[in-house]
């Protein structure tokens, strides 16, 4: 990699840093926070998730997502199922409410983005997700 190329993406990693978290620390009209909407997604692609198995696709420890399950639960939008292997354990599941603010979160997030890039072409867009999705999994290994 060139040192021009390394230099310009080191500065826009953290101008968009910057950017979202000015963003996210700005809106009031997100009922659901960010690692609420990550830990709430996982949950309703997993359909049941265990605290150990959200902790390692997240990366975080398990006692945030503990934590964020609990609040999560308190809102009625998961609730807990016992393991059929083992009573003493349990999942999480969606519950419709939680399905329903999700679906909401999402949309507006999804809206929220395609007014950023409505002026990109259809092949800068695909190109773009791509690229994203291949430097997060990158983070993901570096960090495993």
């Amino acid at each position: 990699m060139s040192k021009e190329s390394l230099t310009t993406i080191e500065l826009e990693m953290a101008v968009l840093v910057r950017r979202i978290t000015s963003i996210a620390s700005n809106r009031k009209d997100d009922s659901l926070v960010r690692s609420a909407y990550l830990l709430l997604h996982q949950i309703s692609v997993e359909e049941t998730a265990g605290v150990k198995t959200l902790s390692n696709e997240l990366q975080l420890d398990i006692s945030t997502v503990s934590r964020q399950a609990a609040s999560l639960e308190q809102k009625g939008y998961v609730e807990r199922v016992p393991s059929p292997h083992d009573k003493r354990a349990y999942f999480y599941r969606i519950t419709e409410i939680g399905l329903k603010e999700l679906t909401q979160y999402k949309k507006l997030r999804l809206e929220k983005i395609s007014k950023l890039l409505h002026d990109w072409e259809e092949d800068e867009q695909q190109n773009f997700g791509q690229l994203l999705k291949k430097f997060n999994y990158a983070i993901k290994d570096l960090s495993s």
